[in-house]
């Protein structure tokens, strides 16, 4: 499941991210790979122990905590902290697939979906799509999202950044432990919240709406892990 959230940061928030960003201390996007993928990554990150980090959260993640398509889409159980990169003429992030346990003891998670929120837009740099094959394998995606737009996919997909042929892409990454870690499951609640606020919308049969809280409900109950 690919979804999309069309305007998650303001004008504004991205002028202030994109002014942090010029301030901030970037290293080897390699530090941040697992060993398979480390010889696949050319790009720079923003150091963790860098200050501007704190700032940068501070703006994205209320944002993103309070966005009610990230709620509905996610189910999120703990989100991590986002990596800042930034792709340069020739960098790119070949094939690979996330780590399935992401962060360091006792503060570990599972990487069920994987985020990227594009931090410029397009028309500033060439190349650098993102590229996400379907779980079945038979399919690609291509993603170049306008700046302050996020992409959500399962991180147990193959995926990649193509080369940057001219300009720089500007992104922040992050990964998602869902209470629901079924992307099949994941999608069929998500379809059944929309239909639920559609009956809502249209002030139907209440026994509809009651019906439909019902069946959401118990299939979150069914299907959550704590």
């Amino acid at each position: 499941m690919l979804n999309k959230i069309s305007q998650l940061l303001s004008a504004d928030d991205l002028s202030a991210i994109n002014a942090l960003l010029k301030q901030a201390r970037f290293v080897d996007g390699r530090r941040s790979a697992g060993k398979h993928a480390e010889q696949n990554k050319h790009n720079q990150e923003v150091a963790n122990d860098d200050a501007t980090l704190k700032q940068l959260n501070a703006i994205i993640m209320p944002k993103l905590i309070a966005h009610p398509d990230y709620q509905a889409i996610a189910l999120p159980n703990k989100i991590a902290e986002p990596y800042y990169a930034i792709y340069r003429e020739g960098d790119y992030y070949g094939d690979h697939t996330d780590n399935p346990v992401m962060g360091q003891p006792p503060y570990l998670y599972r990487s069920d979906i994987a985020m990227t929120i594009f931090l410029n837009n397009p028309d500033q740099y060439d190349g650098g799509e993102l590229l996400i094959d379907t779980l079945a394998g038979n399919d690609t995606q291509r993603i170049k999202y306008p700046a302050g737009d996020a992409v959500l996919y399962p991180a147990t997909t193959t995926h990649r950044v193509e080369a940057v042929t001219g300009g720089q892409r500007v992104v922040a990454i992050t990964w998602i432990q869902s209470l629901i870690p079924d992307p099949q499951h994941r999608l069929l609640l998500y379809r059944l919240h929309k239909i639920q606020d559609s009956v809502t919308a249209a002030a139907a049969d209440p026994t509809t709406a009651k019906e439909l809280e019902w069946i959401y409900t118990n299939l979150f109950r069914m299907w959550t892990q704590l």
